[in-house]
């Protein structure tokens, strides 16, 4: 099949790269670390999709934080935007999505058509991103694959109360001091992650169900503690880490 459109999300963590067809479907996606020289990886990865994908001339959005390092690109359009896309064409419902970023938390309220009715952001701190679990899983010498799996272990729960990265790994080294067991601890740090964005997500004014957007989407105890919070169907893309460069994608498609 042709491809119709090439998007490009330049994340603080990770860049994605998507084709989609005529149809909008997802006909190729590419994933790397992002890397310190961002405009010579952009540029590499859309020269190798044109080739290795046959993309031809196929029109590019770029999307994320370093969407303006992409000259290649047709236009650079909002993650806000393109990650309301992607999820609507992905899921093809209203409601409100959160997408747990690795720098920033976006949840995003959108209509019947997918158009934006309202977001807020939190990026002034780590707390209610990927980087906490990231931390704090390095702290505790394990993926965060493996967290997502340990925090359902059992039913007790330590509480992490710090609102702060760096207090919240020096809590958990007290923790361990102490004798505290692993899974008690895991368990506080998602339900913790989770609070701090619950919060965002009444403040945008929710309305079910929940979509999940980006990497830590795929962590089933998020995903299980969302629906405990929020008491509401809890929704995930089959790539949820991809949505928004196929937001991108879509987007550019229809240049």
């Amino acid at each position: 099949m042709t491809i119709q459109g090439l998007g490009l999300d330049v994340g603080s963590t990770a860049v994605k790269l998507v084709a989609v067809d005529e149809e909008g479907g997802m006909l190729r996606r590419l994933v790397e670390p992002t890397e310190p020289r961002l405009e010579a990886q952009t540029t590499r990865l859309i020269e190798q999709a044109r080739k290795d994908w046959a993309a031809g001339e196929a029109p590019l959005v770029a999307t994320g934080y370093g969407r303006k390092l992409v000259s290649e690109a047709k236009k650079q359009i909002t993650e806000i935007t393109c990650h309301a896309k992607g999820i609507f064409g992905a899921l093809g419902r209203a409601g409100t999505i959160v997408d747990i970023g690795g720098q920033d938390a976006k949840v995003i309220v959108i209509g019947d058509k997918g158009a934006v009715e309202n977001f807020v952001m939190n990026d002034k701190c780590a707390a209610g991103t990927g980087r906490f679990l990231e931390v704090t899983a390095n702290r505790l010498r394990l993926d965060v694959e493996q967290m997502g799996k340990l925090a359902l272990v059992g039913t007790a729960e330590v509480p992490i109360s710090s609102t702060c990265v760096v207090f919240a790994e020096s809590e958990i080294v007290s923790l361990i001091a102490r004798g505290t067991n692993l899974e008690p601890i895991v368990r506080g740090l998602h339900r913790s992650l989770v609070g701090r964005v619950v919060s965002l997500a009444r403040s945008a004014g929710f309305a079910p169900p929940l979509m999940l957007s980006g990497g830590v989407a795929k962590n089933e105890a998020v995903r299980r503690f969302f629906g405990e919070a929020m008491q509401c169907e809890v929704l995930m893309p089959e790539h949820p880490q991809f949505m928004g460069a196929y937001g991108a994608a879509l987007l550019a498609g229809s240049l």
